[in-house]
Protein backbone atom coordinates (compact mmCIF):
# COMPACT_ATOMS: atom_id res chain seq x y z
CA UNK A 1 0.00 0.00 0.00
CA UNK A 2 1.37 3.55 -1.06
CA UNK A 3 1.67 6.38 1.30
CA UNK A 4 -1.34 8.71 1.97
CA UNK A 5 -1.43 11.54 -0.17
CA UNK A 6 -1.62 14.81 1.84
CA UNK A 7 -3.09 17.87 -0.44
CA UNK A 8 -2.65 21.60 1.26
CA UNK A 9 -2.40 25.11 0.51
CA UNK A 10 0.75 26.65 -0.23
CA UNK A 11 1.69 28.58 2.72
CA UNK A 12 5.65 30.03 3.35
CA UNK A 13 8.20 30.91 0.73
CA UNK A 14 9.57 27.42 0.71
CA UNK A 15 6.44 25.62 -0.41
CA UNK A 16 6.18 28.42 -2.86
CA UNK A 17 9.32 27.66 -4.14
CA UNK A 18 8.76 24.42 -4.37
CA UNK A 19 5.01 25.18 -6.30
CA UNK A 20 7.34 26.94 -8.82
CA UNK A 21 9.91 24.68 -9.26
CA UNK A 22 8.33 21.03 -9.28
CA UNK A 23 7.43 21.03 -13.39
CA UNK A 24 11.58 21.38 -13.54
CA UNK A 25 11.78 17.83 -11.81
CA UNK A 26 8.35 16.49 -14.00
CA UNK A 27 10.22 18.03 -17.20
CA UNK A 28 14.14 17.17 -16.66
CA UNK A 29 14.35 14.56 -18.76
CA UNK A 30 11.52 16.15 -21.81
CA UNK A 31 13.38 17.12 -24.14
CA UNK A 32 10.57 19.27 -25.61
CA UNK A 33 9.56 21.51 -22.37
CA UNK A 34 10.95 24.84 -22.01
CA UNK A 35 11.31 26.44 -18.50
CA UNK A 36 9.53 29.42 -18.34
CA UNK A 37 11.96 32.45 -16.40
CA UNK A 38 11.08 32.14 -12.62
CA UNK A 39 10.89 35.50 -12.08
CA UNK A 40 7.83 35.46 -14.70
CA UNK A 41 6.41 33.02 -13.05
CA UNK A 42 6.84 34.31 -9.50
CA UNK A 43 5.29 37.52 -10.51
CA UNK A 44 2.24 35.91 -12.25
CA UNK A 45 1.26 34.34 -8.93
CA UNK A 46 2.14 37.12 -6.36
CA UNK A 47 -1.06 39.25 -6.05
CA UNK A 48 0.90 42.64 -5.49
CA UNK A 49 1.98 42.41 -8.69
CA UNK A 50 -0.49 40.91 -11.19
CA UNK A 51 -3.32 42.55 -11.67
CA UNK A 52 -5.66 39.89 -12.33
CA UNK A 53 -6.26 39.28 -8.72
CA UNK A 54 -8.01 42.41 -8.88
CA UNK A 55 -10.81 41.16 -9.40
CA UNK A 56 -10.18 37.47 -8.51
CA UNK A 57 -9.56 35.56 -5.80
CA UNK A 58 -7.12 31.68 -5.98
CA UNK A 59 -5.97 29.35 -3.77
CA UNK A 60 -2.58 26.96 -4.78
CA UNK A 61 -2.43 23.31 -3.33
CA UNK A 62 0.76 21.09 -3.46
CA UNK A 63 0.25 17.33 -2.88
CA UNK A 64 2.50 15.55 -0.80
CA UNK A 65 3.42 11.68 -0.40
CA UNK A 66 5.85 10.93 2.28
CA UNK A 67 7.12 14.58 2.63
CA UNK A 68 7.80 14.98 -1.38
CA UNK A 69 5.90 17.11 -3.20
CA UNK A 70 4.01 15.22 -6.44
CA UNK A 71 1.80 17.20 -7.83
CA UNK A 72 0.37 21.01 -7.58
CA UNK A 73 -2.82 22.81 -8.81
CA UNK A 74 -4.73 26.61 -8.32
CA UNK A 75 -8.56 26.60 -7.97
CA UNK A 76 -9.89 30.00 -8.84
CA UNK A 77 -12.48 32.57 -9.35
CA UNK A 78 -12.74 35.51 -11.78
CA UNK A 79 -15.26 37.22 -11.10
CA UNK A 80 -14.94 39.36 -13.96
CA UNK A 81 -15.33 36.25 -15.79
CA UNK A 82 -18.28 34.73 -13.96
CA UNK A 83 -20.06 38.62 -14.75
CA UNK A 84 -19.16 38.71 -18.34
CA UNK A 85 -20.33 35.31 -18.95
CA UNK A 86 -23.10 35.27 -16.89
CA UNK A 87 -22.36 32.31 -15.33
CA UNK A 88 -20.96 30.40 -11.89
CA UNK A 89 -18.04 28.75 -13.08
CA UNK A 90 -15.07 27.88 -10.73
CA UNK A 91 -11.57 27.55 -12.73
CA UNK A 92 -8.68 25.65 -12.15
CA UNK A 93 -5.06 25.54 -13.99
CA UNK A 94 -1.28 25.80 -12.87
CA UNK A 95 -1.87 21.78 -13.27
CA UNK A 96 1.14 19.84 -12.65
CA UNK A 97 1.11 15.92 -11.58
CA UNK A 98 3.29 12.50 -11.61
CA UNK A 99 1.98 9.66 -13.94
CA UNK A 100 -0.24 9.02 -10.45
CA UNK A 101 -4.04 9.06 -10.94
CA UNK A 102 -4.50 9.32 -7.17
CA UNK A 103 -2.64 11.86 -6.58
CA UNK A 104 -4.27 13.55 -9.39
CA UNK A 105 -7.16 12.56 -7.76
CA UNK A 106 -6.39 14.18 -4.83
CA UNK A 107 -5.83 17.60 -6.69
CA UNK A 108 -8.46 17.89 -8.51
CA UNK A 109 -11.07 17.01 -5.57
CA UNK A 110 -9.62 19.71 -3.45
CA UNK A 111 -10.06 22.51 -5.74
CA UNK A 112 -13.15 20.95 -6.55
CA UNK A 113 -14.03 21.25 -2.86
CA UNK A 114 -12.81 25.23 -2.66
CA UNK A 115 -14.50 26.26 -5.41
CA UNK A 116 -17.83 24.12 -4.12
CA UNK A 117 -17.50 25.72 -0.69
CA UNK A 118 -18.11 29.20 -3.38
CA UNK A 119 -21.25 28.68 -4.65
CA UNK A 120 -19.42 27.41 -8.56
CA UNK A 121 -21.23 25.09 -9.84
CA UNK A 122 -18.60 23.07 -11.98
CA UNK A 123 -14.63 23.62 -12.74
CA UNK A 124 -13.64 24.29 -16.08
CA UNK A 125 -9.73 24.36 -16.84
CA UNK A 126 -6.91 24.05 -17.19
CA UNK A 127 -6.45 27.74 -17.26
CA UNK A 128 -3.61 29.95 -15.73
CA UNK A 129 -5.82 31.99 -15.44
CA UNK A 130 -8.41 32.56 -18.18
CA UNK A 131 -8.52 32.20 -21.97
CA UNK A 132 -5.87 34.97 -22.15
CA UNK A 133 -3.15 32.77 -20.51
CA UNK A 134 -1.76 29.28 -21.24
CA UNK A 135 -4.15 27.05 -20.84
CA UNK A 136 -5.26 23.93 -22.10
CA UNK A 137 -4.03 20.19 -21.97
CA UNK A 138 -2.14 17.96 -25.08
CA UNK A 139 -4.17 15.56 -26.87
CA UNK A 140 -2.61 15.77 -30.12
CA UNK A 141 0.52 17.24 -31.39
CA UNK A 142 2.65 15.91 -28.68
CA UNK A 143 5.85 15.80 -30.35
CA UNK A 144 5.44 19.32 -31.66
CA UNK A 145 7.98 21.40 -29.62
CA UNK A 146 5.58 24.65 -27.76
CA UNK A 147 5.81 27.91 -29.28
CA UNK A 148 6.03 31.38 -26.90
CA UNK A 149 2.95 30.94 -24.54
CA UNK A 150 2.38 28.04 -25.09
CA UNK A 151 1.14 24.76 -22.68
CA UNK A 152 3.30 21.23 -23.42
CA UNK A 153 2.00 18.62 -21.10
CA UNK A 154 2.72 14.90 -21.14
CA UNK A 155 0.96 11.90 -22.83
CA UNK A 156 -0.48 11.08 -19.49
CA UNK A 157 -2.31 13.75 -18.84
CA UNK A 158 -5.15 13.04 -20.71
CA UNK A 159 -6.39 9.61 -18.72
CA UNK A 160 -5.90 11.39 -15.39
CA UNK A 161 -7.97 13.69 -16.68
CA UNK A 162 -10.35 10.90 -18.07
CA UNK A 163 -9.92 8.98 -14.57
CA UNK A 164 -11.10 11.53 -12.62
CA UNK A 165 -14.53 12.07 -14.00
CA UNK A 166 -13.73 14.85 -16.61
CA UNK A 167 -15.63 15.66 -19.72
CA UNK A 168 -14.68 17.67 -22.77
CA UNK A 169 -15.55 20.92 -22.48
CA UNK A 170 -13.84 22.37 -25.68
CA UNK A 171 -10.85 22.03 -28.04
CA UNK A 172 -8.09 24.02 -29.06
CA UNK A 173 -6.63 24.52 -32.72
CA UNK A 174 -3.02 25.13 -33.15
CA UNK A 175 -1.99 25.30 -36.65
CA UNK A 176 1.37 25.59 -38.94
CA UNK A 177 2.19 28.92 -40.61
CA UNK A 178 4.96 28.92 -43.07
CA UNK A 179 5.25 32.03 -45.07
CA UNK A 180 7.35 31.58 -47.25
CA UNK A 181 5.32 30.06 -50.49
CA UNK A 182 2.58 32.02 -51.32
CA UNK A 183 1.63 29.84 -53.83
CA UNK A 184 0.42 27.67 -50.79
CA UNK A 185 -2.32 30.25 -50.00
CA UNK A 186 -5.73 30.34 -51.38
CA UNK A 187 -5.70 33.19 -54.39
CA UNK A 188 -8.83 34.43 -52.42
CA UNK A 189 -7.22 35.33 -49.59
CA UNK A 190 -5.04 37.55 -51.62
CA UNK A 191 -7.85 38.91 -53.79
CA UNK A 192 -9.62 40.04 -50.16
CA UNK A 193 -6.50 41.65 -48.95
CA UNK A 194 -6.13 43.58 -52.86
CA UNK A 195 -9.56 44.98 -52.25
CA UNK A 196 -8.69 46.73 -49.02
CA UNK A 197 -9.51 50.39 -49.20
CA UNK A 198 -5.88 51.63 -48.72
CA UNK A 199 -7.50 55.29 -48.77
CA UNK A 200 -10.03 54.51 -45.57
CA UNK A 201 -7.68 52.33 -43.44
CA UNK A 202 -3.74 53.09 -42.48
CA UNK A 203 -1.53 50.46 -40.86
CA UNK A 204 0.18 51.23 -37.85
CA UNK A 205 2.56 49.31 -36.74
CA UNK A 206 3.81 48.90 -33.18
CA UNK A 207 6.32 50.58 -31.94
CA UNK A 208 8.26 51.32 -28.52
CA UNK A 209 8.33 54.45 -28.59
CA UNK A 210 4.36 55.05 -29.05
CA UNK A 211 3.52 51.54 -26.84
CA UNK A 212 1.09 53.02 -24.70
CA UNK A 213 -1.29 54.16 -27.60
CA UNK A 214 -0.39 50.98 -29.43
CA UNK A 215 -2.11 49.13 -26.31
CA UNK A 216 -5.08 51.56 -26.31
CA UNK A 217 -5.33 50.77 -29.93
CA UNK A 218 -5.04 46.56 -29.06
CA UNK A 219 -7.09 46.61 -26.19
CA UNK A 220 -10.19 48.24 -27.99
CA UNK A 221 -9.94 45.59 -30.69
CA UNK A 222 -9.36 42.73 -28.67
CA UNK A 223 -11.87 43.03 -26.41
CA UNK A 224 -15.00 44.32 -28.80
CA UNK A 225 -13.36 41.35 -32.06
CA UNK A 226 -13.19 38.42 -29.06
CA UNK A 227 -16.22 39.08 -26.83
CA UNK A 228 -18.68 36.36 -28.45
CA UNK A 229 -15.97 33.54 -27.67
CA UNK A 230 -16.76 30.78 -25.68
CA UNK A 231 -14.89 31.40 -21.88
CA UNK A 232 -13.61 34.91 -22.95
CA UNK A 233 -13.46 37.69 -20.40
CA UNK A 234 -12.36 41.31 -21.32
CA UNK A 235 -8.89 42.50 -20.61
CA UNK A 236 -8.84 45.63 -18.02
CA UNK A 237 -6.81 48.43 -18.85
CA UNK A 238 -4.12 47.27 -16.05
CA UNK A 239 -4.22 44.11 -17.40
CA UNK A 240 -3.18 44.65 -20.74
CA UNK A 241 -0.15 47.58 -19.99
CA UNK A 242 1.13 44.42 -17.27
CA UNK A 243 0.46 42.12 -19.91
CA UNK A 244 2.55 44.68 -22.64
CA UNK A 245 5.22 45.89 -20.27
CA UNK A 246 6.21 42.04 -20.14
CA UNK A 247 5.86 41.58 -23.87
CA UNK A 248 7.89 44.96 -24.77
CA UNK A 249 11.18 43.31 -24.73
CA UNK A 250 10.46 40.64 -26.95
CA UNK A 251 8.12 42.96 -29.43
CA UNK A 252 8.67 43.20 -32.74
CA UNK A 253 7.24 46.17 -34.91
CA UNK A 254 7.65 43.73 -38.37
CA UNK A 255 4.90 41.49 -36.76
CA UNK A 256 2.62 43.69 -34.60
CA UNK A 257 0.30 46.18 -35.93
CA UNK A 258 -3.03 47.47 -36.20
CA UNK A 259 -5.56 49.27 -38.85
CA UNK A 260 -6.85 52.76 -38.52
CA UNK A 261 -10.09 53.44 -39.91
CA UNK A 262 -10.11 57.10 -41.85
CA UNK A 263 -12.49 58.31 -38.66
CA UNK A 264 -9.94 56.91 -36.29
CA UNK A 265 -11.50 54.22 -35.16
CA UNK A 266 -9.47 51.36 -34.35
CA UNK A 267 -10.26 48.21 -36.73
CA UNK A 268 -8.31 45.21 -36.80
CA UNK A 269 -5.07 44.05 -35.07
CA UNK A 270 -2.35 41.08 -35.44
CA UNK A 271 0.00 40.77 -32.37
CA UNK A 272 2.33 38.19 -33.78
CA UNK A 273 5.38 37.44 -31.55
CA UNK A 274 8.64 35.85 -31.72
CA UNK A 275 8.94 32.74 -30.53
CA UNK A 276 11.06 32.83 -27.86
CA UNK A 277 11.32 29.62 -26.94
CA UNK A 278 14.48 29.43 -28.91
CA UNK A 279 16.23 31.82 -26.31
CA UNK A 280 14.28 30.27 -23.34
CA UNK A 281 14.95 27.00 -24.27
CA UNK A 282 18.70 27.50 -23.56
CA UNK A 283 18.35 29.61 -20.12
CA UNK A 284 16.54 27.19 -17.35
CA UNK A 285 14.69 29.65 -16.24
CA UNK A 286 17.43 32.13 -15.27
CA UNK A 287 18.47 35.38 -16.44
CA UNK A 288 21.23 35.69 -13.71
CA UNK A 289 24.06 36.04 -13.62
CA UNK A 290 24.65 34.92 -17.36
CA UNK A 291 21.60 33.99 -18.90
CA UNK A 292 21.14 37.24 -20.24
CA UNK A 293 24.04 36.75 -22.18
CA UNK A 294 22.63 33.52 -23.89
CA UNK A 295 19.54 35.46 -24.42
CA UNK A 296 21.36 37.92 -26.08
CA UNK A 297 23.16 35.63 -28.51
CA UNK A 298 20.24 33.19 -29.09
CA UNK A 299 17.81 35.75 -29.67
CA UNK A 300 19.34 36.32 -33.30
CA UNK A 301 18.68 32.48 -33.94
CA UNK A 302 14.89 33.45 -33.63
CA UNK A 303 13.60 31.99 -37.48
CA UNK A 304 10.04 31.58 -36.24
CA UNK A 305 6.79 32.73 -34.94
CA UNK A 306 3.30 32.78 -33.29
CA UNK A 307 0.42 34.27 -34.28
CA UNK A 308 -0.92 35.47 -30.98
CA UNK A 309 -4.00 37.51 -31.69
CA UNK A 310 -5.14 38.40 -35.44
CA UNK A 311 -8.76 40.07 -36.20
CA UNK A 312 -10.92 42.63 -37.03
CA UNK A 313 -13.99 44.02 -35.17
CA UNK A 314 -17.09 42.87 -36.51
CA UNK A 315 -18.41 45.49 -38.31
CA UNK A 316 -15.08 45.49 -40.61
CA UNK A 317 -15.15 41.97 -41.01
CA UNK A 318 -15.86 42.11 -44.53
CA UNK A 319 -13.57 44.28 -45.63
CA UNK A 320 -10.43 42.09 -46.12
CA UNK A 321 -8.56 43.22 -43.51
CA UNK A 322 -8.05 40.51 -41.76
CA UNK A 323 -6.58 38.96 -45.17
CA UNK A 324 -4.39 42.53 -45.36
CA UNK A 325 -3.03 41.46 -42.01
CA UNK A 326 -2.19 38.62 -43.04
CA UNK A 327 -0.58 39.45 -46.28
CA UNK A 328 1.72 41.56 -43.89
CA UNK A 329 3.22 38.82 -42.50
CA UNK A 330 4.97 38.00 -45.83
CA UNK A 331 6.24 41.17 -45.76
CA UNK A 332 7.43 40.89 -42.40
CA UNK A 333 9.24 37.48 -43.04
CA UNK A 334 11.05 38.95 -46.06
CA UNK A 335 12.42 41.27 -43.90
CA UNK A 336 13.24 39.16 -40.98
CA UNK A 337 14.49 36.11 -42.67
CA UNK A 338 11.62 34.52 -40.59
CA UNK A 339 10.49 31.16 -42.41
CA UNK A 340 7.06 30.39 -39.98
CA UNK A 341 5.88 29.49 -36.61
CA UNK A 342 2.32 28.53 -35.71
CA UNK A 343 -1.10 30.45 -35.55
CA UNK A 344 -3.56 29.74 -32.58
CA UNK A 345 -4.50 28.65 -30.60
CA UNK A 346 -8.26 28.54 -32.85
CA UNK A 347 -11.61 27.13 -31.00
CA UNK A 348 -12.71 24.02 -32.92
CA UNK A 349 -16.25 24.82 -33.55
CA UNK A 350 -15.07 28.92 -34.77
CA UNK A 351 -15.64 27.39 -38.84
CA UNK A 352 -15.57 30.20 -40.22
CA UNK A 353 -11.77 30.96 -38.79
CA UNK A 354 -10.67 27.83 -39.07
CA UNK A 355 -11.93 27.56 -43.28
CA UNK A 356 -9.97 30.73 -43.89
CA UNK A 357 -6.97 29.69 -41.90
CA UNK A 358 -6.84 26.50 -44.07
CA UNK A 359 -6.88 29.01 -46.97
CA UNK A 360 -3.63 30.34 -45.95
CA UNK A 361 -2.28 27.21 -45.87
CA UNK A 362 -2.38 25.88 -42.27
CA UNK A 363 -2.62 23.09 -40.91
CA UNK A 364 -3.75 21.39 -37.56
CA UNK A 365 -0.37 20.35 -35.96
CA UNK A 366 -1.56 20.77 -32.25
CA UNK A 367 -5.08 19.84 -29.82
CA UNK A 368 -5.13 21.40 -26.82
CA UNK A 369 -8.41 20.10 -24.65
CA UNK A 370 -10.29 22.14 -22.09
CA UNK A 371 -12.23 20.36 -19.33
CA UNK A 372 -15.17 20.41 -17.04
CA UNK A 373 -16.46 18.73 -14.15
CA UNK A 374 -20.05 19.50 -12.32
CA UNK A 375 -19.31 20.50 -8.83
Amino acid sequence: MSDPIDVRPVRGRREWNTFIKLPFRLYKDDPLWVAPLLMDVKSRLNPKKNPWFEHSEAEFFIAWRDGRAIGRISAHIDHNFNEFQGNDWGLFGWFECEDDPDAAAALFDTAAGWLRERGRDRMVGPMSYTTNDELGVVVDGFDVPPSILEMHTPRYYPPLFDAAGFAKAKDLLMYSLEVTDKEKVHPAIWGAARRVDESSFTLKPFSRRTINEDVDRFLDIYNASWEKNWAFVPLTEHEVRHYAKDLKPILDGNWAFVMVAKDGDNAAAALTLPDFNIVLKHLNGRLLPFGWLKALWYKRKIDRVRVFVLGAKPKYRTTGLGARLYAEHFTAAEKTGVTGGTMGWILEDNKAINKVIVGMGGEVIKVFRIYERML
